[in-house]
Order: structure tokens, then C-alpha cells, then sequence
């Protein structure tokens, strides 16, 4: 499911996961041009579509591209409306999210769940590092917080280790996020919930941020503590800031449409 589901929010021309890759992928494919001047948003049932110059936008699966609320429609006709001479899906990461929800997850949205769970399974909250101090210090102010609220929000207490080795978490802790997430199975809030997990690490923080317990900015922050301290000790690389850029901008359009729909 977790192939299906990258091929799918990158398109037939952005096959590749990595979103460097994608990129480049996209640059040697000539794309499209922009073909209409007008972009809207338009009832339908059970919600709104984005029409261009009048006609309503489908997904490379043919489907009617409808969200739940005018609002989530407006940031996909927003991204349209952005585009200039040609149009560029790397740019429109709303967009390649919902035909995400539409085209896949819609049809099997409990293999979506379950991957969730199975990165709930070894959450990266629950890996601490060894030492330097200073790292366990950070990871300890930033982690423990989402760790107590599991346990005391949702109930799910987590086990945690030091090092890579494996701790087997309670069954009942993730029967409990199972829960949790069967209550948000709409396609595309658990389409968003699966990209945050995805590019984090973390079930723990996606949830929190859906919960309103965490913004975007403190979890994506917490989900590169490890990064940001190789980082301040030894620098990165040109090719690293591009593809942190590019893994953030699909974050943060995954939280835009989870506070979209929920307007």
C-alpha cells in the first residue's frame, strides 16, 4: 500500500518517493502547458469541485476531484491558480495529495491505517539516543511532551529504548491508536495523517498535530532533532537543504488540509 500510495500522490511522471528524485524525474519531462485562464470553485454533491475555465478538474483516475469543504477547495484551486506558463505537480503538493485520497485510499483506506500503525509500531519518539548529552536533552524536552500526552489524551502508553534495538510495544497501545484512527478514516484526512507519519517517522506526532495538540512547525522540529544536531556539528549539503525543502512543503500541505477540512 505504501508504494501504491507514493506513486500515486507523485503521478505517473513523478514516480520516485524521494522528492529530489521527482524533481528530477519532472525536469527531463517536458510539462504541460498552463491550457485555461480561469480557476474557480464550485458546489457539488456533498461538496465542492475546481473547475478550470468552467469544466471540472478529475484525477488521473478519472474521478470528479470533489473536497468536503470550500475551503480545502480553495487551496487546490489556489495551486492551480499559481501556476504560469506551464504546470508544475511538484508545485501543487494539496493537489497531489487529494488525488492521493481519491484514487487510492478511498478504495482501501484500512491498509492506509494499518501502515500508520505499523510506524506507530517503532515510532521514532520512542528511539532515544545514547548520548551526546545535549542530544538527549533535546530529544528528551521535545519528545517526552507528545509521549505524556499519548498517555494521557489517547491512553496509549509507549515503551522507550535507547539505541536501534527493537522494543516490542503494548498491544493495547496501539489497539487504542487503531481506534483513534478508525474515527478519521475519511480519505482525505487519513491521507494526510499517512504523509505526516510518512515523513516524520511518527504516528505519535502526526496525531498530535490533527489533534490540535501540536502545530506544524514544533512537530516538524521535533521530528528532525536528530538532523538538526548533525547539522549544527558538522553542516549539510546542497542537495539535503533542497530535499528537507521538499519533504517540509508536503508536510505542511498535508496539516493546510487537515485544518481545511475540518473549516
Amino acid at each position: 500500500m505504501r508504494d501504491i500510495l507514493n506513486d500515486l500522490e507523485a503521478g505517473k511522471q513523478l514516480s520516485d518517493p524521494d522528492p529530489v528524485r521527482r524533481a528530477q524525474i519532472q525536469m527531463k519531462t517536458p510539462l504541460p502547458k498552463r491550457f485555461y485562464k480561469t480557476v474557480a470553485v464550485a458546489p457539488v454533491d456533498g461538496g465542492f469541485a475546481v473547475h478550470l475555465d468552467g469544466r471540472p478538474v478529475r484525477t488521473p483516475g478519472k474521478a470528479l476531484l470533489a473536497l468536503p469543504t470550500e475551503k480545502a477547495a480553495a487551496l487546490v484551486a489556489g495551486e492551480f491558480d499559481a501556476q504560469r506558463e506551464v504546470i508544475d505537480p511538484v508545485t501543487m503538493p494539496v493537489m497531489r495529495l487529494v488525488n492521493t485520497a481519491i484514487d487510492g485510499v478511498a478504495s482501501d483506506p484500512q491498509a492506509v491505517l494499518e501502515d500508520v500503525l505499523r510506524f506507530a509500531s517503532s515510532d521514532l519518539l520512542c528511539y532515544r539516543a545514547d548520548g551526546p548529552q545535549g542530544l538527549v536533552d533535546r530529544q528528551n524536552q521535545l519528545w517526552d511532551p507528545v509521549i505524556d500526552w499519548a498517555r494521557s489524551a489517547l491512553g496509549a502508553r509507549f515503551l522507550l529504548a535507547e539505541g536501534i534495538v527493537h522494543v516490542e510495544q503494548p498491544r493495547e497501545s496501539i489497539a487504542v491508536l487503531g481506534a483513534h484512527l478508525a474515527q478519521r478514516s475519511e480519505p482525505m484526512r487519513l491521507a494526510a495523517i499517512h504523509v505526516m507519519t510518512s515523513l516524520t517517522g511518527s504516528a505519535l506526532l502526526a496525531l498530535a498535530v490533527d489533534f490540535g495538540a501540536l502545530d506544524g512547525e514544533a512537530a516538524w522540529l521535533a521530528a528532525h532533532v536528530d538532523e538538526d544536531w548533525q547539522i549544527e556539528h558538522w553542516g549539510q549539503d546542497a542537495e539535503a537543504v533542497t530535499r528537507r525543502s521538499a519533504r517540509k512543503r508536503d508536510m505542511m500541505a498535508a496539516i493546510s488540509l487537515l485544518d481545511a477540512l475540518k473549516a
